[in-house]
């Protein structure tokens, strides 16, 4: 990964709802309550950002864990069912683009790259949340291979 294969993004504040999956497979979960979710309060209608995350991060001995799927959402937007609004603060991230074919193996190499980008960067790692954005409609993410990821790693200077 060179310097033109990372871009630096300092992601605005944002409102978001956000649905949890959790299980051996918790992106789909999530993905699909989501996509419920979404669509009964008309959200797929305006534009919007999906985001996604593990919670919790998979652990050893164990097939479970979480995963986080955000919408972005307008103040009228209020939590309701499994869904919950969380005001995000945004920050400054190192950000690269992956077209995945391979889950399990595409995107945790790119993360490895990126975080090896940073180490050798003016940057160091930062608090604020990890994010992978999901590129496309969200009835088209979550799904079916290949698809496009933006993952944003959280850096300060």
């Amino acid at each position: 990964m060179n310097n033109q294969d990372v871009r630096i993004v300092n992601l605005p504040p944002m409102r978001v709802a956000c649905i949890n999956g959790f299980g051996d497979s918790p992106e789909g979960m999530a993905f699909e309550k989501m996509k419920v979710w979404a669509a009964a309060h008309k959200l797929l209608e305006k534009p919007y950002r999906i985001f996604g995350y593990n919670n919790p991060d998979p652990s050893a001995g164990s097939p479970n864990y979480g995963y986080d799927v955000w919408i972005t959402v307008g103040e009228s937007v209020q939590a309701d069912g499994e869904a919950r609004i969380i005001d995000f603060a945004g920050g400054l991230y190192a950000v690269t683009r992956v077209e995945v074919n391979n889950p399990g193996a595409d995107i945790p190499a790119a993360w490895q790259q990126l975080v090896k980008w940073m180490e050798t960067s003016k940057y160091h790692h930062a608090r604020h949340q990890w994010l992978e954005e999901h590129i496309g409609l969200l009835g088209e993410v979550g799904g079916e291979q290949p698809f496009t990821l933006d993952l944003y790693l959280p850096i300060a200077e």
